[in-house]
């Protein structure tokens, strides 16, 4: 489960930003909006976050990808013409005459452990690294590593194993991506370079993916039939069946409609209304994560998508009693309501004329009992919209 996530001079984030899936302890509605995981402090099932064109909302999405690309791939800089990562994925703010280094960290709670993982760099090196370890029954935590640009320095549960690699381990490498390469008598390092990769980013196109769903929705079709064609029925598809039709060159998906006459009558699915097969394509994703408690990360997931298939969709993570979490960028105000959301699952991005987004929450603002989320936040009470100035296209004389 995700706790935060910080990023800091990270494209149009210069200041330290974090998003915080921790629930306001003080709010008491929408319970089942809450992963309780018998702590005093509980956690958001679905985040929100608005903001205007431009604003760097999507950035967001951006930087968690930049942040699993780099622990993915920093020790992959093995040939002499290739990139190191820490430079490929270098991405500082842009609009002052120095460049400083850039800072990610990310807290998740695993099992019975709560995991704070985060490293600063700059496109020649590793500035600074570090991860602990909190017992969630003791509340004791631990230094697992903390490091340096010049040294390592190994908490006492691991050094034993890991001293003789302190000196091994290139600048522009993280401790983390190493060390799980490693066999070790811990799994710490493997927990938490697995847990990083439980949240699913989306691709901005993830809708458009056809190579996805030819290799995805075959054993959907053949396992768990009956429970897709219910999600297709739920929303409005007119889809009475789909089948999956395989001749080794390609994969096509014929889908069952009934015409007036009581006929069937068959379409190719990729006939069918985008709407459609992006919803199909965020039910795989969201089967996924409610089935391996992940979380998904995805930008502009309302985009082709009818506001009431948008709620729907959202519910999904709402009805099941698995782990997962979804984060999401919107234009679409048409769920920013009370009835729907509580206020610490709202979030707005801003961004000034000099280029700097800023983050922060609907809980960061005294709200009224019976304001309007969506009213206010069009006239700008929250920040998050477009300064808008007048403009006219005038005929040529």
């Amino acid at each position: 489960m995700l706790v935060q996530f910080t990023l800091k001079n990270v494209l149009s984030f210069k200041e330290e930003t974090t998003i915080d899936m921790t629930a306001v302890h003080a709010y008491k509605e929408h319970e089942s909006n809450l992963i309780d995981i018998g702590r005093k402090e509980r956690l958001l099932k679905v985040a929100a976050i608005y903001g205007a064109n431009a604003s760097g909302k999507s950035n967001l999405r951006f930087a968690m990808g930049i942040f699993q690309s780099i622990v993915m791939e920093s020790m992959n800089n093995v040939a002499d013409d290739e990139e190191m990562a820490i430079r490929k994925y270098y991405f500082p703010f842009l609009f002052e005459k120095e460049y400083e280094d850039s800072e990610f960290e990310i807290i998740m709670i695993i099992e019975n452990f709560e995991y704070r993982y985060g490293f600063e760099y700059n496109a020649k090196c590793i500035v600074a690294e570090w991860l602990y370890r909190k017992n969630l029954e003791t509340n004791r935590m631990i230094t697992i590593f903390e490091r340096t640009a010049k040294t390592v320095d190994f908490g006492a549960s691991v050094r034993r194993e890991c001293e003789m690699y302190k000196n091994q381990i290139p600048e522009e490498t993280l401790v983390l991506t190493m060390l799980n390469k490693f066999k070790l008598g811990t799994d710490v390092f493997h927990v938490i370079y697995t847990g990083i990769f439980d949240t699913l980013v989306l691709p901005p196109d993830f809708g458009e993916d056809r190579t996805f769903l030819k290799k995805y929705l075959p054993a959907i079709i053949e396992n768990d039939k009956d429970q897709f064609i219910d999600f297709l029925t739920a929303i409005d598809t007119g889809m009475k069946d789909i089948l999956c039709v395989d001749n080794e060159d390609d994969v096509r998906f014929p889908t069952v409609h009934v015409g007036k006459d009581g006929e069937q009558y068959f379409l190719d699915l990729f006939s069918e209304s985008e709407g459609t097969i992006k919803s199909i394509m965020f039910y795989i994703y969201a089967r996924v994560a409610i089935s391996g408690n992940k979380v998904i990360f995805v930008d502009e997931l309302n985009i082709k998508l009818h506001p009431l298939l948008l709620k729907f969709i959202i519910d999904l993570f709402y009805e099941s009693d698995s782990l997962s979490q979804l984060i999401y960028t919107t234009h679409d105000t048409t769920l920013m309501d009370k009835k729907f959301f509580r206020r610490d699952q709202i979030w707005f991005v801003q961004k000034d004329q000099f280029g700097y987004s800023g983050l922060s929450a609907l809980s960061d603002f005294k709200v009224r009992s019976d304001a309007s989320f969506e009213k206010d936040y069009l006239a700008g009470v929250y920040g998050g919209i477009p300064y808008l100035k007048e403009f006219s296209i005038k005929e040529g004389e």
